[in-house]
């Protein structure tokens, strides 16, 4: 493996740790509805725990609303069971074959709160991001220890490794800073 090897899969793993930050960011409630705010919502499902979009289609009923439809009848119960048993704080109703889900109105304290968790995920993105940079220098000693690679090689695959994680660090700041407009703007 060469330090060009290296850096590239630092590079790889690093933006996956971005994706993952953004795909986590989805999950937070900001004052608008979105139906994949509900993904991390499980549902059993004849002995196996599904995630609710496998059992049900989401859809926004209106601005403050969202709809699962269950695709059998007799999934409806466990579905708002497990709507009201997740840590999102939504408070489901029947509708007949329809379970509405009301997003509630935020509350400052409640924006604090998410802006809160915002935060955390950002900080663990980048902790993430700089475990990656410090194994990828490990990795590139190495070379030099075991004489693949010179002494030039190494400065220079630490400073483009450094710019890397600078670049990703600035991306995950950017997130949360957007995340946290979206919170506050509503």
């Amino acid at each position: 493996m060469s330090t060009d090897d290296i850096r590239k899969t630092a590079e790889h793993k690093m933006l996956q740790s971005v994706e993952a930050l953004k795909n986590s960011l989805t999950k937070v409630r900001t004052g608008r509805p979105n139906p994949a705010l509900l993904d991390t919502v499980h549902v059993e499902y004849y002995g196996s725990m599904l995630p609710l979009s496998q059992v049900a289609n989401l859809t926004l009923l209106d601005a403050r609303t969202i709809g699962v439809a269950p695709w059998e009848k007799g999934m409806g119960a466990k579905i708002e069971k497990a709507i009201r048993e997740s840590d999102l704080g939504l408070n489901p109703s029947s509708q007949g074959d329809l379970i509405r889900v009301p997003m509630p109105p935020m509350t400052e304290e409640r924006r604090k709160e998410l802006t809160k968790v915002v935060r955390t995920e950002g900080e663990s993105a980048k902790i993430a991001i700089r475990n990656l940079r410090r194994d990828a220098n490990e990795s590139v000693k190495k070379l030099v220890k075991d004489k693949l690679a010179s002494e030039d090689d190494d400065r220079r695959s630490q400073e483009d490794i450094q710019k890397l994680t600078d670049r990703m660090i600035i991306e995950v700041d950017r997130l949360v800073a957007s995340k946290e407009q979206d919170i506050m703007a509503v």
